[in-house]
């Protein structure tokens, strides 16, 4: 026998055991994925009730196919209005690789900047799970959840809450309460945006607790490992290596102990490479938001969900990636006596009174009566408008922050935003002329009228009272 003749008979056993572990391995995962090519999807339009009775807009993404049962999985968005369009390409994805996808609108009754309730989202979820159950191509134990940031409290709690949920599937989700989270990130793109100095702890501590104190943060104190350790589904736990928003190390880590002190054995912890928070792409570290898959992400998905039906899977976690520095998340301190929100609402409304006083009489006088017999007030006026303006400037500009979640920072010069740089200018320049005019009036007391006397007063006492104010805000810290 020649050489050839025996190099050919060893090497058709070894192509035979390859082609043999090929389809063994297609045949275990049964992704209905057939020589690379994907699925054809349809897209459905839905609507299904909550328990309240509140119906909810929703479109299923489903492969084409007839006389077949696919896992079906229902998508929770995060925070926000919730459209269901946030979804769309993960859903085609899921779709195309052989999973049916409901993603639908985020109830406006009930949930809003001042309202908001994780059990009536969770009861949304539930009730699109059930409609997911009833439908042809859904096979009805095989319906899952998958919740994106504020949707990684809710996915938790609609599983413990519906026990026919099969798995769960969460993205960026959050460990600590909603105000730690949301305070840790305010620091993530301050930080990012070479911010320095007293902005920091304003927004991260000052502007947070008045928030909370003026009921514009529902649920911020909402504790999510209780329900974690009542999940007992299999579990797909997902952070981009790039969030800038979940406390990725923490949250990682108080949710794996949860599920452990909980008994559930069937849990994976990955980190997706180069994804930030929503595990899409990133191309600056999680601090910009493009609109495109991070490879791979639904790929991992799709297997998790198809391996289920052969073998429950073991803990798994991964270690072997690094994740980028970030200072520890810490709890809000409580709300001391002089940050009440009423009384800080009150001195808010003492210095607006006291400084615009001022320029209002100044103008009535000299509309009444002329300028014979008032004196030369120019520079109260100068303190009351500076006084308006940085009091007015400085809400204002807080609460800009606070809308853009502090991701529009804007030019910096010496780690201070060109803004709170020029509010915390017009602060000294505030305490500067108050200073002034006492001297100028204390020398020339008698020359004041009794009416312009207790103008000044008041306006003296606000130049005075905005120093605690000023300090408090971080404008004169």
């Amino acid at each position: 026998m020649s050489p050839c003749n025996k190099t050919y008979k060893s090497i058709i056993p070894s192509i035979f055991f390859f082609l043999l572990s090929l389809i063994t391995m297609f045949s275990l995962t049964k992704v209905p994925i057939v020589y690379g090519k994907e699925l054809e999807t349809t897209q459905t339009p839905v609507s299904f009730r909550s328990n309240d009775g509140v119906v909810l807009q929703g479109t299923i993404v489903s492969p084409v196919s007839a006389n077949k049962k696919y896992p079906a999985i229902l998508m929770v968005s995060g925070a926000g209005t919730g459209k269901r369009d946030v979804f769309q390409k993960e859903a085609e994805a899921f779709a195309k690789q052989g999973i049916v996808t409901l993603i639908y609108d985020k109830r406006t009754k009930g949930y809003s900047m001042t309202s908001r309730d994780y059990s009536l989202l969770a009861d949304d979820a539930i009730a699109g799970m059930n409609l997911l159950r009833n439908r042809n191509n859904v096979d009805p134990n095989r319906v899952g959840i998958y919740g994106l940031s504020e949707g990684g409290w809710v996915a938790p709690l609609a599983a413990v809450r519906d026990p026919k949920t099969a798995f769960v599937i969460v993205a960026g989700a959050v460990g600590h309460t909603p105000s730690q989270q949301q305070a840790w990130s305010y620091g993530e793109f301050l930080r990012h945006g070479k911010v320095k100095g007293s902005l920091l702890p304003t927004m991260q501590e000052t502007v947070m607790k008045q928030l909370i104190g003026v009921k514009l943060y529902p649920e911020y104190d909402y504790d999510t490992i209780p329900v974690w350790k009542e999940v007992k589904q299999p579990v797909l736990a997902m952070w981009g290596s790039y969030d800038r928003e979940a406390v990725t190390k923490q949250s990682s880590q108080i949710i794996t102990n949860a599920l452990q002190q909980g008994g559930n054995t069937h849990y994976i912890i990955r980190f997706i490479k180069g994804a930030r928070h929503n595990l899409q792409k990133t191309y600056n570290k999680g601090f910009d938001r493009p609109n495109s898959l991070t490879p791979g992400v639904a790929d991992l998905v799709v297997s998790w969900v198809y391996g289920l039906e052969n073998k429950l899977p073991s803990i798994h976690i991964d270690s072997n990636i690094s994740l980028p520095e970030a200072p520890q998340s810490k709890s809000l301190p409580p709300l001391k006596w002089y940050e009440s929100t009423w009384l800080q609402l009150f001195i808010f409304i003492l210095l607006l009174f006291a400084f615009v006083q001022i320029p209002v009489m100044t103008i009535y006088r000299k509309w009444k009566k002329g300028d014979s017999n008032t004196p030369n007030l120019k520079l109260e006026n100068w303190l009351a408008i500076i006084g308006l303006t940085t009091i007015l400037g400085t809400i204002i500009y807080l609460l800009f922050m606070v809308m853009t979640a502090a991701n529009l920072v804007g030019p910096v010069i010496f780690g201070q935003p060109i803004p709170w740089m020029i509010l915390r200018i017009l602060a000294a320049s505030i305490i500067i002329l108050t200073i002034i005019i006492i001297v100028k009036w204390w020398k020339h007391p008698t020359r004041i009228p009794i009416g312009i006397r207790i103008q000044l007063c008041g306006l003296i006492f606000a130049g005075i009272l905005f120093i605690p104010w000023g300090i408090y805000w971080g404008l004169l810290d």
